[in-house]
């Protein structure tokens, strides 16, 4: 029997909704495979089980992947605060588990390492991405090397063969798994007013956030301005270390903390890596999304509302397909235009519509099948394929 993993390996739970449906989807379909789920904390398991409604199928395996003790855990246990050192120490520790493995799934491209740096060649790893985002980033070189790639959209698709390099035949389109996992409603603290909620939401790496720029002006305005209501779920990594270092271009910068005026406010909510941070809680709430180049605006574009951009670091940014994202809505780089912006938002909301419309048809391709089972299928057909092949051999 083919086993099929699914890992689980990250600080924070956000990578969990864009696998998990295509693993509960093919369990189902496909009983001739072993679908086997990998997590390696206490948080990714609570929440691939939060997600899955509280309890598995049978006929899927859980396991949790553990740190072997060493020597220098001590040295590792420092370095963890800043970089991922454990998220990576994972893999060598755990190569039995991988060499078990006929196919692995992942939302992530360092479990690339497996083949790159521990010579797993005959594993063969699928990647489903997470977010629909237009970062660089997404689509340089390293999307080759996986063995297929899950897309949701044709600019997914399109980007990885002209960016990367990716050979079309490697590449199946199958929508947004994420959209098919619905989460209990939440009630939000704040009160049923009509107030225009708006979700500020920047993003984690220093030389494109909006954050380290302009970001506590943005809440030190919504304290003084209670005609909204604010959601601050920035990206969960954002305040997940006291140091953020980025390596696709190199940074390093710290978050910081929140001023104890802003945290009393009332007309402001702050969640800094909790569930509703990844499951769209926030996004589906708000009226109006204040960002910059998190993928999550796609996400709240599933239902197109008013978009306000922040770029205090004033990027050429037309015509780059990085920020096509920013077509969606005003782009600002001066936190005094700010309220102007904010207070027009509704109004010219429907110069943006046929433009945000057109960015999310391009970014998922959706049908009435949901994208959990589409996924699935391609991961099956992936598996069975690669099983005749060896065959044939």
């Amino acid at each position: 029997m083919q086993r099929v993993g699914f890992l689980f390996n990250h600080d924070q739970v956000h990578q969990v909704a864009h696998s998990l449906p295509i693993a509960l989807s093919l369990a189902q379909q496909a009983p001739e495979l072993k679908v086997v789920l990998a997590t390696t904390n206490s948080q990714l398991r609570a929440e691939v089980l939060r997600l899955a409604g509280g309890s598995l199928p049978s006929q899927v395996e859980m396991l949790s992947l553990r740190l072997r003790p060493r020597v220098s855990t001590r040295a590792m246990g420092i370095l963890e605060p800043i970089l991922p050192i454990n998220k990576l120490a994972i893999y060598g520790d755990n190569l039995d588990f991988f060499r078990r493995l006929d196919t692995l799934v992942v939302a992530e491209k360092t479990s690339l390492l497996l083949k790159t740096h521990y010579g797993l060649d005959k594993l063969r790893i699928i990647h489903t991405r997470h977010g629909a985002g237009d970062r660089a980033i997404g689509f340089n070189r390293s999307s080759a090397r996986f063995d297929h790639v899950l897309a949701s959209g044709r600019k997914v698709a399109d980007r990885l063969i002209g960016d990367a390099g990716v050979d079309p035949e490697m590449i199946s389109v199958v929508g947004y798994p994420k959209f098919d996992i619905v989460p209990p409603p939440r009630r939000l603290p704040f009160p049923d007013d009509g107030k225009p909620i708006v979700l500020y939401n920047p993003h984690v790496s220093p030389h494109l956030s909006s954050w380290y720029a302009c970001g506590r002006a943005v809440l030190d305005y919504f304290r003084r301005n209670p005609d909204f209501n604010l959601i601050f779920a920035p990206h969960v990594m954002l305040f997940a270390r006291p140091v953020t270092v980025t390596i696709d271009r190199f940074r390093v910068a710290a978050p910081g903390c929140i001023g104890a005026a802003v945290r009393r406010a009332p007309n402001i909510h702050i969640d800094l890596g909790g569930t509703a941070c990844t499951d769209m809680t926030y996004t589906n709430a708000a009226d109006i999304y204040l960002g910059d180049v998190s993928s999550q605006v796609y996400e709240f574009l599933y239902r197109p509302r008013p978009c306000i951009f922040l770029d205090p670091h004033r990027t050429p940014h037309q015509d780059d397909p990085n920020y096509a994202h920013w077509r969606a809505g005003p782009v600002i780089s001066d936190i005094a235009d700010l309220d102007r912006t904010l207070r027009n938002a509704m109004h010219s909301h429907e110069d943006y519509l046929p433009v945000q419309q057109e960015l999310f048809a391009y970014s998922f391709d959706l049908t009435a099948e949901r994208s959990c089972d589409r996924a699935a299928r391609a991961v099956r057909r992936f598996v069975r394929r690669d099983v005749e092949s060896l065959l044939a051999a």
